[in-house]
């Protein structure tokens, strides 16, 4: 009787727990069909074009001769190019410039919009977004004739401040000239995720502050600040990631000053000049592999970084 008992408890057992590992199968599906047209865009668009990058790498294409496995000699030929590197010093400098600067000015006018000490800040937080709504190129095409010297507004008005004629797309300017359109560009976008990511701070909170006496300066810098770290950081790495494919603005700007943009300006001007200017379509994609590399090391790095502050289990 004992052993029917434990016999049928057992059985009872089992049948629950397949139960239970159908219904969580069952669960699974609507996630998997809502994931499914993101992952085919990922694998036709992403995954499917750097296997055939990797996969043209591996080769050289010549006039005589025809293509012939080269195995991984365009990769020697890129990690020993100066140019190439010249590029990427060049985007990790416009990095260090860029990021905390747009950051920089996206948190100070999230901060003072999420405050409400602004009048009409509907109206200021939509004008501040638009420019991220222009394309790229509009936006590009648009400052090169406002900066273009000695007809460009701007250089007409600092003449006329006595600053004398000021050239912005020479060589010495046309990186910070840069950093003005990406900054005119992007600070809106970032502005709009931090003043969200602050205004998800409990009123309680804040409320706490302001009856303890605390100034606005300090609830702003040492109350809401930690409090949006996690988001100021993943806004870090985008920027970042973001700095090193720039690619719209210098190939712009190229057309108004040829001489300030050199062949390896960034690295993606490098592919784009390898692969289609010069029609070393292997050397190129072995270009675009290894700055793949770079940037999926620099967002491995973020993501370990992120974790271990918790951020991820």
């Amino acid at each position: 009787m004992a052993d029917r008992q434990s016999g049928g408890g057992t059985a009872g057992a089992a049948a629950l727990q397949t139960r239970r590992r159908t219904g969580h199968r069952i669960r699974r599906w609507p996630g998997a069909a809502f994931i499914a047209p993101h992952m085919l865009a990922l694998g036709l668009f992403m995954l499917l074009p750097t296997g055939y990058a990797i996969y043209m790498s591996l080769y050289t294409t010549r006039l005589i001769g025809g293509t012939r496995y080269s195995g991984l000699a365009n990769y020697g030929t890129v990690l020993s190019s100066p140019e190439f590197w010249e590029g990427v010093r060049r985007v990790l400098l416009f990095a260090v410039i860029q990021v905390p600067l747009t950051i920089g000015v996206a948190f100070f006018f999230a901060a003072i919009f999420d405050a409400g000490v602004v009048k009409y800040g509907k109206f200021f937080r939509t004008v501040f977004f638009m420019p991220f709504a222009v394309p790229g190129v509009v936006a590009a095409v648009m400052w090169s004739f406002l900066l273009l010297p000695g007809f460009g507004p701007y250089s007409r008005v600092l003449s006329g401040l006595g600053l004398g004629h000021v050239n912005f797309f020479s060589s010495n300017l046309i990186l910070p000239t840069i950093v003005i359109i990406v900054l005119w560009e992007w600070t809106g976008y970032n502005m709009t995720i931090l003043y969200t990511s602050l205004k998800s701070i409990p009123r309680e909170i804040t409320e706490a502050a302001v009856v303890s006496g605390a100034s606005l300066t300090t609830i702003i810098m040492k109350l809401k600040l930690p409090m949006v770290r996690p988001t100021l950081v993943m806004l870090v790495f985008l920027n970042t990631v973001g700095a090193l494919q720039l690619f719209t603005e210098p190939s712009i700007l190229e057309a108004f000053q040829p001489q300030a943009i050199s062949f390896g300006f960034t690295p993606t001007v490098y592919v784009y000049n390898t692969a289609i200017g010069s029609g070393e379509y292997n050397l190129g994609a072995a270009a675009a592999v290894v700055l793949a590399v770079l940037i999926g090391l620099i967002s491995l790095s973020a993501f370990a970084f992120r974790r271990r502050n918790g951020e991820f289990r």
